[in-house]
């Protein structure tokens, strides 16, 4: 697809550059920020005038509706650098298009195409020293939307604003990841808003995560919330499992959010030649694979993280080990899949969007 420059754009730049203050090397995800953002607001029916201006703090009147009920989305999506110095995005279309049915579920208003692809094509040619090259380098791309009408009724807001900032990252993760699966709290619902990329949906997970993360896990791998016996999701992430030669992943629902990573990494690995089945795992499926030696990976999936590999996973009283695989599938995925983002392979799927 080809993204159109947003003109009708008002510029308000910084004199001077943050950029020199950086060391890109040593970069702790989601702290450093680019010198400039992009704002748009929602007012009387309508989208104004977009602007990008530097990074700062706003004011918000603290009955804002965002605060008491909770009207906020956001997207995760990466810009990538090539040898040539050429800046790709990957799916963008992808994260617009999921970015306004998750306005739709929370009754927000829709941003028009020429405001998130166009406004953020703009922001990153004016910031496009911020996207660094080297393996595992990025620039991280929050788009997010907030309710900023006053007064504390529970209702719908009547005006918004939307925002993308953005983040020079490096790995999500590092490290070895150990996962305990949940048997009593849930990430989501059917009926409520699990496939949307809501705030509340993250928030409700910190304390069931804290709680892993006090036995001495790092995530949590969600199961459905009627029965507890369906396989979801990790932490962030979707979660792929490899049971004998075959991966399986659970569909996506009501509950499950539909990720870029997930059915990107499908595909490729089909093209892979790689057997895949999207269907439900149990997590009594999941015990006894690896009791019987026949569970090979476990992976979680998403923008940030790309690929991150599970070392082992615990359920009440017991605690599973994986093996180490010498031909990991989850490895083998990650590199194709960041050597398309990274322009190093060809992109056969059409996937990469050139700034």
């Amino acid at each position: 697809m080809e993204i159109k420059t947003l003109e009708d754009i008002k510029l308000n730049l910084t004199e001077r550059s943050k950029i020199h203050d950086i060391d890109f090397e040593n970069l702790s995800f989601g702290n450093v920020f680019t010198d400039h953002m992009l704002v748009c607001d929602f007012v009387d029916g309508r989208w104004n005038q977009p602007e990008i201006m530097p990074y700062k703090p706003f004011s918000i009147e603290p009955s804002a509706r965002v605060f008491h009920y909770g009207q906020a989305i956001f997207e995760g999506m990466k810009a990538y650098k090539d040898e040539a110095g050429d800046v790709w995005l990957f799916r963008p279309e992808q994260n617009f298009a999921r970015f306004n049915k998750s306005a739709v579920r929370l009754a927000m208003p829709e941003v028009p195409e020429e405001v998130f692809l166009g406004g953020l094509k703009k922001l990153l040619q004016i910031e496009k020293d911020w996207v660094q090259r080297g393996t595992g380098k990025s620039l991280y791309i929050r788009p997010f939307m907030i309710a900023t009408s006053t007064g504390v009724i529970a209702s719908p807001s009547n005006n918004y604003r939307f925002c993308i900032i953005l983040s020079p990252a490096k790995s999500y993760y590092s490290g070895e990841v150990k996962v305990i699966i949940a048997d009593h709290f849930s990430r989501a619902a059917n009926g409520g808003i699990g496939a949307a990329k809501a705030a509340g949906n993250y928030s409700a997970q910190f304390y069931p995560t804290k709680l892993a993360n006090e036995k001495g896990y790092q995530q949590v791998i969600w199961t459905d919330d009627a029965t507890h016996t369906k396989l979801e999701e990790a932490g962030t992430m979707n979660v792929f499992f490899r049971i004998n030669d075959t991966l399986y992943t659970a569909p996506t629902s009501e509950r499950i959010l539909d990720g870029v990573t997930r059915k990107s990494l499908i595909e490729l690995a089909k093209r892979e030649n790689m057997n895949v089945e999207v269907k439900s795992v149990l997590v009594d499926e999941l015990i006894a694979a690896a009791k019987d030696g026949s569970l090979k990976e476990i992976f979680g999936a998403g923008t940030a993280a790309v690929v991150n590999p599970i070392a082992g996973f615990a359920y009440k009283d017991d605690y599973f080990e994986l093996p180490k695989v010498e031909n990991s599938f989850a490895l083998h995925l990650k590199e194709k899949l960041t050597n398309i983002q990274t322009k190093v392979d060809e992109d056969t799927f059409g996937w990469t969007v050139k700034i």
